[in-house]
């Protein structure tokens, strides 16, 4: 089983790369196979590095929230 976890675009930088934020950790992704269609504040499912697709916001919060019930933790 694959797990794509949203995660929110922070941060545009030069080739294909974004800074994706979830739970306060940040990681440079590649948006390569976006094809430029990401901005800052865009949530993205990623997948080992790969930003494989935009997201709705509340599809994404709705699947923060129940991972984070998963995890026992508190959405934020």
């Amino acid at each position: 089983m694959c797990l794509g976890l949203p995660m929110i675009v922070v941060e545009l930088r030069p080739g294909d790369v974004a800074l994706a934020e979830y739970e306060g950790v940040r990681k440079e992704v590649s948006v390569a196979l976006l094809a430029g269609d990401v901005a800052v504040g865009d949530f993205v499912l990623v997948h080992v590095g790969f930003a494989l697709s935009k997201i709705d916001p509340e599809r994404a919060r709705e699947t923060l929230a129940l991972l984070a019930e998963i995890a026992g933790l508190e959405a934020r």
